[in-house]
């Protein structure tokens, strides 16, 4: 079987098991994983995907992945949607219900909403990584990947003076070689022309293959992200008949805020598969789990069930 096909077995087939237990030998072998639990199944799984099941380069993600977190903790350390509860409700940012005719699922970040007065790049930043963090434990995530929409409306000097060479870094290793997602298309739209010199900082950084899946729309872009997503998708104000854009920013602030307990024991011990521990969550995951498959879709309606 090839990588893509493994990919497609349930986390439990008995398939996937050599591979797991050659990752988890070969990054405890490598020093991979802080003191505490061992790494989870679930865990590898998430790096085994996002490498097609290539062992060697799926420990090498992991450890890009430990070495990351490590490494920027005015990031990484603080994974609380009620520490940027504020930001989230100016409706900066959000997971559309809908996947995509690939089944990716799809992000929306509206830059113009963050008030550079308020809130730092980092706390920005996070918003980010939390999602990530929740969407990566999504096995049908796993397979199919991501893709996100950055609206520039609104992109100031303001905000351009907050990116600095360190922090470009950081966000390309996101996105390229330093968290499990597979990333298939990265779309902005209303990029004024002084948002060049910010996204020529973080271009170096990134990998070929992701360079060639940016795509420019400018203002004149409803027509354009249609060759690329279903009306269905997207929100009316990009040019779709999905929920409208500040409905779909609150029905994910609240998936997040349901995962704020998930999120706090991540931040601590980044290896766990959190899904697993059936923590305290209120009903509002029921509607998260009809995005899922396999265990983690059956973990959660056990939890859902109980609350």
């Amino acid at each position: 079987m090839n990588g893509a096909e493994l990919s497609e077995l349930p986390d439990e087939s008995e398939q996937l098991r050599p591979f797991v237990s050659r990752l988890r030998q070969a990054a405890e072998e490598a020093g991979g994983g802080p003191a505490g639990p061992p790494l989870s199944d679930g865990f590898l799984l998430k790096f085994l995907r996002a490498r097609d099941f290539d062992v060697e380069l799926s420990l090498k993600l992991l450890l890009n992945y430990l070495r990351w977190r490590r490494d920027s903790p005015e990031i990484s350390s603080c994974l609380s949607p009620s520490s940027v509860l504020g930001l989230l409700h100016m409706s900066y940012h959000a997971v559309l219900p809908q996947r995509d005719h690939a089944g990716s699922r799809v992000l929306i970040y509206r830059i113009g909403q963050w008030n550079t007065k308020d809130w730092s790049p980092y706390q920005v930043f996070r918003v980010s990584l939390m999602t990530s963090e929740i969407i990566s434990m999504e096995t049908e995530t796993q397979r199919r990947g991501l893709k996100a929409i950055f609206d520039l409306q609104g992109w100031s000097l303001g905000h351009a003076l907050q990116i600095n060479p360190s922090l470009a870094k950081k966000i390309s290793c996101v996105l390229s070689d330093s968290f499990p997602l597979k990333v298939r298309g990265i779309h902005l739209v209303n990029e004024p022309r002084f948002f060049r010199p910010v996204f020529a900082m973080i271009r170096p950084f990134l990998p070929e293959k992701i360079k060639q899946r940016i795509h420019m729309h400018g203002a004149d872009f409803h027509s354009d992200l249609r060759h690329f997503f279903h009306p269905h998708v997207l929100p009316p104000e990009y040019g779709g008949h999905g929920p409208g854009i500040d409905e779909a920013c609150q029905d994910w602030t609240n998936q997040l805020l349901h995962f704020e307990h998930i999120l706090s024991q991540i931040a601590a011990h980044p290896t766990v598969q959190t899904l697993q521990q059936r923590p305290q969550t209120p009903s509002g995951l029921k509607s998260l789990a009809a995005h899922l498959t396999g265990t983690e879709a059956t973990i959660l309606q056990v939890c859902t069930c109980s609350v």
